[in-house]
């Protein structure tokens, strides 16, 4: 019986002690298996030169902007413009009806010429004494009345004639040929376009920043593909005690008079060029609420012993963006390989497969299609 236990107990411990080898390679085999490597793209970290910006919205301006109006009642004789069309400086654009003022004119005219004509006849009269010195008072005054009669009607027809103060581009007209028309009633909006301002605000903390004669780039929504070119001209003296904001003007070309009054412009003050910057796509960012990171590639000892490629996620601050850029100002340094797409499939230590055949938008200044 004693030996039956004793080969008994033996057996079921050769048993065992295979089972535990069979299990201890098995945990062998497991920690050099691991999960296949994720494909992944990545961008190598280089110093750029930037160009700093401050964004606004903006109203473009006219440098000359007035609506034509009238100071006198009449009625329209003449319409001497199209609507839309340039025109410049002097140029006739609407005549009211003036037949009553000219017959005035010709009567004044007319006494005008009486009134010489009685003034020279009286001067050889009071050379030889034959009238009195106020009978020549007289007739001197009644010329210097006639002249400033004529001279007030020449004035009254000239107001019924409206011209264009200065070059520019006409409105849709708002009166009608035949029209009678009040005084300072609107005649046709008149616009100087080129150039152009355009007007938008600034928080206080950037007014260091502005000064008359920096640089500024503004495109228009429907003219996406164009940018246009101006720069600061005056800033306001005072700052907006509500909003703490101060207003700035800039001088914008309009050769094509492409811009018009009364639109909006998303406005870029170009500040001075930054070198060093480190940017990276923004769709190797992982956006969370207890900070932003990045994961960066690192090569090291994989289960195997052989070297492999994992990656380590770090925090990173964020800076300015441009384009599909964002810049980063601490997390990252010169030289790092940092993951581009597949950031969601990540998780640290997670083993990579570099494939940058194909590689996410990373343009300063991206252009999309037309859709």
């Amino acid at each position: 019986m004693l030996i039956m236990l004793v080969l008994a107990a033996a057996f079921i411990a050769a048993i065992g002690f295979w089972k535990y080898t069979i299990v201890r390679k098995g945990m062998a085999a497991g920690a050099k298996f691991g999960p296949p490597p994720t494909a992944v793209t990545t961008v190598t970290v280089k110093p750029q030169i930037w160009q700093p910006v401050l964004r606004a919205v903006g109203s473009l301006k006219a440098v000359n902007g007035v609506t034509v109006s009238t100071d006198l009642a009449g009625i329209v004789s003449e319409i001497a413009f199209e609507s839309g069309k340039a025109v410049t400086k002097g140029a006739l654009l609407v005549k009211l009806d003036t037949q009553q003022e000219e017959a005035q004119l010709r009567s004044s005219e007319a006494k005008l010429s009486l009134a010489k004509t009685d003034l020279e006849r009286k001067r050889d009269l009071i050379t030889k004494k034959a009238i009195a010195q106020s009978d020549w008072d007289t007739a001197e005054s009644q010329l210097e009345q006639m002249k400033a009669s004529v001279e007030e009607m020449r004035a009254l027809v000239a107001r019924k004639r409206l011209t264009a103060p200065f070059d520019g581009l006409v409105g849709i007209r708002q009166i009608s040929l035949g029209q009678y028309v009040n005084p300072g009633a609107a005649i046709v909006p008149l616009q100087s376009l080129d150039p152009i301002f355009v007007e938008f605000s600034l928080p206080q903390q950037h007014f260091a920043s502005i000064e008359t004669g920096r640089k500024v780039r503004l495109s228009v929504n429907g003219l996406d593909a164009v940018k246009f070119e101006g720069e600061i001209t005056a800033i306001d003296s005072l700052v907006d005690p509500n909003t703490r904001n101060i207003l700035v003007q800039a001088t914008v070309k309009n050769a094509e008079l492409r811009l018009r009054p009364g639109m909006f412009a998303d406005v870029e003050v170009l500040l001075p060029e930054s070198s060093g910057v480190l940017a990276i796509p923004s769709s190797a960012i992982s956006y969370a609420p207890y900070g932003d990171s990045v994961f960066v590639v690192r090569e090291k000892p994989g289960p195997d012993g052989k070297p492999a490629k994992i990656v380590e996620q770090q925090v990173v601050q964020l800076g300015p963006t441009r384009g599909d850029q964002v810049s980063v100002s601490s997390g990252l340094k010169d030289g790092d390989e940092v993951v581009s797409a597949g950031v969601f499939k990540l998780r640290p230590g997670a083993p990579v497969r570099v494939d940058n055949s194909v590689q996410p938008g990373n343009e300063p200044r991206p252009n999309p299609p037309n859709s």
